[in-house]
């Protein structure tokens, strides 16, 4: 309600300025009442210019008014440097004036307004620091922050660097947590945790950017764009991704690939102890896993699901998907089998 009533007295105001200049220059009634007329409107664009600039980002308006102070600064220059010799009619070089500095004062409003929303602080930082600082950014991607072993790998301290999450990113893991999905907000919800999580870690340094690309819509290619911009390193288990970023020449860090080489080493005659879970898919086999999770496919298995049992192994596949590994029974004395 108050800004309304502002806005009132700003309009009377306007009013009722605009004729007393018109009365006390021109000593005309008639004019005068067109002059307070003139003043309103004036005041009406005031109120509107107002409306607009409250729908602006911060940046933009700033950049904005950089760029038509600098595009004034630019056409008063030019007119004066250059035209004021060439002119001698006063009508043609005000009109020249004008004309000048309405376009250079317009294109400093625009290109300052979109150069304003490009620009971020961070870059003055990034900029100002050593190449090495720059190329330790770490980027976070949805599906690595919902999956949450990143906190663990951080925690353990062998990841150094910022982490950096982009506000695009926090936007899509808002947009899970807010899903009428079940499953998709749950997700949403343990990666918001997740990430209060990473940050509360005192030797971990994390950071959300605003740097966007409003041109580009898909996550994944905006946040492959700011590895490149910032020469940073994304962290992701997505295997689309990984493969879109380094063809584009940003370096990737897969947590699925760190997961799988941290897996311990198991070579064909090696004895291992193991429980048959459950029947394989193809005849007599059973099947097991190690604490890992890595399966074992165990011949003559399926008469001993449930059991667990010695093993010897035969062979070990490695395959996009993991590492599988076959075994088969170890020949027992009657003591090797446990229930």
């Amino acid at each position: 309600m108050g800004i309304i009533i502002l806005r009132l007295v700003i309009l009377i105001f306007s009013g009722l300025g605009g004729y007393i200049i018109f009365l006390k220059l021109l000593n005309q009634q008639g004019l005068a009442i067109t002059g307070a007329g003139l003043g309103i409107a004036f005041g009406l664009l005031a109120i509107l210019f107002e409306r607009l600039l409250r729908k602006q980002h911060i940046k933009a308006i700033i950049g904005g008014s950089l760029g038509l102070l600098a595009g004034l600064m630019a056409g008063n220059l030019f007119t004066y440097g250059v035209l004021r010799d060439l002119l001698d009619e006063p009508s043609v070089s005000l009109s020249i004036y004008i004309v000048v500095n309405l376009l250079l004062g317009y294109m400093g409003l625009i290109i300052g307004a979109k150069k304003g929303i490009e620009f971020d602080v961070s870059e003055l930082k990034t900029s100002a620091t050593p190449a090495n600082t720059a190329a330790s950014y770490k980027l976070l991607d949805t599906s690595v922050i919902i999956d949450g072993r990143i906190a663990d790998v951080c925690e353990t301290g062998f990841i150094e660097g910022v982490f950096l999450i982009p506000q695009f990113v926090l936007q899509e893991l808002q947009y899970i947590a807010d899903s009428a999905d079940p499953l998709k907000r749950t997700r949403g919800r343990r990666g918001l945790d997740i990430l209060k999580r990473m940050q509360k870690m005192t030797d971990l340094e994390v950071k959300v950017t605003d740097q966007d690309f409003p041109k580009i819509k898909s996550v994944d290619a905006k946040l492959v764009a700011l590895g490149k911009k910032l020469n940073a390193k994304v962290i992701t288990n997505d295997f689309n991704l990984n493969k879109v970023a380094e063809l584009q020449g940003v370096t990737v860090l897969n947590l699925n690939q760190l997961s799988n080489a941290l897996k311990p080493v198991v070579i064909p005659g090696e004895f291992m102890k193991l429980k048959v879970i459950k029947e394989g898919s193809e005849s007599n086999q059973g099947v097991a896993y190690l604490d890992d999770g890595t399966m074992v496919v165990v011949d003559n298995g399926k008469r001993l699901i449930g059991k667990t049992i010695d093993t010897v192994v035969t062979s070990v596949l490695q395959t996009t998907a993991g590492r599988m590994i076959f075994a088969k029974p170890k020949e027992d004395n009657g003591g090797s089998q446990h229930q």
